[in-house]
């Protein structure tokens, strides 16, 4: 019982530790799935975040297929304040189009970034940010599961960016080249159980004839502090290119800074059809110096500590937190 209890506190403590604060114990990684969290990494916080996938696609109607591979990364930083994080994202890709239409197939190296993004993240609603409402109940986890109609309110962040993309992107519209802002508002909902809803809303290369509409919801779901697993959908809609993207994965906390990811991608389309493999790791450097925030349980991240006085502290849940 004592083993099954201090697991079930180290569960609770990593399910909330993001919800209260921009700062978190473990890393806060946007991995894996495209979606962007409406949280920041926190003050002082330098996070790295890369990917590398293959490019499986075969369009049907007009009889070409694409192989090759790509690499994504995400730079972000904790500026300022809590709220704010600064980013540098990108996707490049190498692959090989090869056209089947002909007794001889015709064959198109390709290699370029398909976008190259840098912009900020702020969060402008927290309703997470009262800890003392929020305090889980160490003793019942019938409690703990049970679902709340406050968790309905998300919180949500805006950001703004740059796209920049080169002359003759063969990723890109034709009228695509040079800078264009980018706009997302993004909300997050922090069910009990370990359960995340992310919701992003993507305007992008905003002012070119082949403005580009997104957007990505991802439900991801905690069943162990180490494990995570994930679903998510995305749409894209321009006149350019549109589809609807599913993925299915999952990531692994190595560390409490280090985590590696796996997904797969697919469509249900033949113009053309996709099924991509991706694996991925995020590191951050912790430069993070503020007071560590009281999570609303009377925990301070040293759980040897803790339970060693666990009598005397039964009682303390009083929070500071944001």
């Amino acid at each position: 019982m004592q083993t099954l209890k201090s697991f079930f506190v180290v569960l609770i403590v990593l399910t909330y530790s993001s919800s209260f604060a921009q700062y978190t114990e473990v890393i806060n990684s946007n991995r894996p799935g495209v979606s962007e969290s409406a949280f920041s990494v926190g003050t002082g916080i330098v996070q790295f975040e890369l990917g590398a996938f293959t490019v499986n696609e075969e369009h049907t109607p007009l009889q070409y297929d694409v192989s090759g591979f790509g690499l994504d990364f995400a730079i972000r930083y904790g500026l300022l304040f809590e709220q704010l994080e600064l980013q540098l994202d990108g996707i490049y890709q190498n692959d090989t189009q090869t056209f089947n239409a002909g007794q001889i197939a015709i064959e198109n190296s390709r290699a370029n970034f398909r976008n190259l993004t840098i912009g900020a993240k702020y969060l402008v609603y927290d309703p997470y940010k009262n800890a003392e409402e929020a305090k889980p109940n160490l003793y019942s986890y019938h409690a703990n599961r049970k679902f709340q109609w406050k968790s309905l309110i998300p919180a949500v962040a805006v950001y703004a960016g740059a796209n920049f993309d080169s002359k003759n992107n063969p990723y890109t519209a034709p009228d695509v080249e040079g800078i264009s802002p980018r706009i997302m508002i993004s909300t997050q909902n922090n069910f009990n159980g370990g359960w995340v809803f992310v919701m992003n809303l993507i305007k992008d290369r905003i002012g070119s004839e082949f403005s580009e509409f997104q957007y990505v919801f991802t439900l991801t779901h905690s069943f162990t502090p180490q494990w995570v697993v994930f679903g998510e959908a995305q749409g894209i809609n321009s006149d350019f290119y549109a589809d609807n993207i599913f993925r299915l994965g999952g990531a692994y906390l190595w560390t409490k800074d280090f985590q590696l990811d796996a997904n797969i991608a697919f469509n249900t389309k033949d113009t053309p059809s996709v099924f991509n493999v991706a694996f991925g790791a995020s590191y951050r450097l912790d430069f993070h110096k503020d007071k560590k925030i009281d999570n609303g349980n009377g925990n301070d991240g040293n759980f040897k500590k803790k339970r060693k006085n666990k009598k005397k502290n039964t009682d303390d849940f009083d929070s500071d937190g944001i």
